[in-house]
């Protein structure tokens, strides 16, 4: 039975996946290769000076004898054994509060660390301002590296804000670190309908064939939040809602959807050809994008604050709160197809989806049975990474009876109902992939690149004109602006037809 043992230290906070005390969860998350042998043991150091918070915290996985024969952490482990050295730089922010810890312990809980031989090897999460991330590098590349096994290093978004800083913040890393040692994580990468949208599309048959312009008529990526910045205004302020969300989360999303089929699931093989559709796309121009800033608002009573009110916010911010773009793809397979973004803070609901609107049934036997709108009779499918987890097919139905009368109807996969498990936390697998050497699901430097080509233009551009935000009010659906835009493209958003696929 392999012994557990936490050593806490002034201000320290670890947080676990909640359980019956001594009970021992069912294996849902790991494969059998990534079981460990029993005899293990999970070690927590946090360190802190003076009562200042902590900075820095240390979880290792140690053969039991180590704490057995003597105090944990003293010296190496014995001849034979092996450790798992995780180091969260930033340890006492919410980040890790919230998720790192929280995912480490479930990797642990479930047997889910690898061992990894004879050899020590170290990860470190640097989880704090990119400001610092060189001065962090610099030190424990030099002073804290395995001798003998690997070291590398998860660092958190922002790369940057914009190509030259994102460019410079690499050369910087690579004084001291190889590439293959730097592990740029989206956590939205490793959500599981991020993660089967590859699978969806190339083993299925029925998908891979309409997935290009000839069969889709637009693609919509939505990411909205129903709370405001809550006294992040600071930090938020300082990125707003283009580089917080847009050029990173919803910009990856895009690259997986629209890449060509790889060689290999080989993880360069896949960032081969992410790199080329980024690559291939326009950069944004002014006229494409639309951007807002929520506004104070009452409803049922209850004042909700605008974003210029939080108390962390710069007097006179212009910081855009919501934005919506149209992109587009110069290649074979999407030329013409619009691939609208819309991201924003304090709207009417909480979700991030995938919506693929296909085109119209060329001379439809059933058009006067639709009506005059045609649009709201195409197929569409949706993937929804959240909440309630779901992929939904909207297909034209005859509805039951004597008349030929038509509806739109789902066909659909509630993640919940269809799987029991639990769905593992997407900085679960991406810790557990950085462990294993899986590069798949983290951001190359050349990948880093071509997506900041395609923000940096208009960002400047914004910033340089002082384009003022349009104004909604908090809780709502947004600057009616984004209607605008996307039907500039003859397109409407899907999310807001009042047919939104919930159930």
């Amino acid at each position: 039975m392999a012994a557990t043992a936490f050593r806490f230290h002034p201000a320290a906070f670890f947080s676990a996946h909640p359980g019956k005390a001594g009970a021992k969860r069912p294996l849902q998350h790991c494969p059998p290769h990534r079981i460990l042998a029993p005899r293990r043991a999970c070690l927590l150091r946090a360190k802190s000076l003076n009562g200042v918070p902590q900075i820095g915290a240390s979880f290792e996985v140690v053969p039991a004898e180590v704490l057995d024969g003597r105090p944990a952490g003293d010296g190496p482990p014995e001849q034979g054994g092996s450790t798992v050295s995780i180091t969260v730089v930033g340890a006492s922010g919410d980040l890790a509060k919230k998720k790192i810890f929280p995912a480490l312990f479930a990797l642990f809980y479930e047997d889910c660390l690898p061992e990894e031989g004879r050899l020590p090897n170290r990860l470190f999460y640097l989880s704090i301002p990119p400001n610092i991330f060189v001065d962090v590098v610099r030190s424990a590349s030099r002073t804290a590296s395995s001798s003998s096994g690997w070291t590398r290093f998860i660092v958190e978004k922002p790369f940057g804000r914009d190509s030259e800083s994102s460019g410079e913040l690499t050369r910087s890393l690579k004084k001291y670190l190889a590439e293959e040692q730097i592990f740029r994580i989206d956590h939205y990468l490793g959500k599981e309908l991020v993660e089967n949208l590859s699978v969806l599309r190339f083993s299925n048959l029925v998908f891979e064939p309409l997935w290009s312009r000839n069969y889709i008529r637009n693609v919509q990526l939505i990411f909205s939040e129903d709370f405001g910045t809550e006294g992040r205004g600071g930090y938020f302020d300082n990125y707003g809602i283009i580089r917080d969300i847009m050029q990173n989360h919803l910009l990856q999303i895009l690259a997986l959807f629209a890449m060509e089929t790889p060689v290999s699931l080989d993880a360069e093989d896949i960032r081969n050809e992410k790199v080329k559709v980024l690559r291939s796309m326009r950069q944004l121009k002014l006229e494409d994008v639309v951007v807002g800033q929520y506004k104070g608002h009452t409803r049922g009573g209850k004042s909700f604050p605008g974003y210029a009110d939080d108390p962390t916010v710069p007097k006179g911010s212009i910081t855009p709160t919501f934005a919506a773009a149209a992109l587009f793809i110069d290649n074979a397979r999407w030329d013409g197809v619009p691939f609208l973004m819309k991201a924003g803070k304090a709207l009417h609901t909480r979700r991030a989806e995938i919506r693929v609107q296909f085109r119209r049934v060329p001379g439809n036997l059933y058009r006067r049975n639709i009506g005059t709108d045609l649009d709201t009779a195409t197929n569409e499918l949706v993937l929804r990474v959240q909440p309630d987890e779901a992929i939904y097919l909207k297909i034209n139905n005859k509805v039951p009876g004597l008349g030929m009368r038509l509806d739109r109807s789902n066909l659909n996969l509630l993640y919940s109902e269809r799987y029991r498990r639990e769905i593992p936390d997407a900085y679960e697998r991406l810790l557990l992939d950085a462990i294993e050497g899986e590069r798949r699901l983290f951001i190359r430097s050349d990948e880093l690149d071509a997506a900041w080509a395609i923000f940096t233009p208009v960002l400047r551009e914004l910033e340089d004109k002082r384009v003022a935000p349009e104004l909604y009010p908090y809780g709502s659906r947004g600057p009616v602006g984004a209607h605008y835009l996307a039907a500039n493209y003859n397109v409407r958003w899907g999310d807001v037809t009042g047919d939104d696929g919930s159930f």
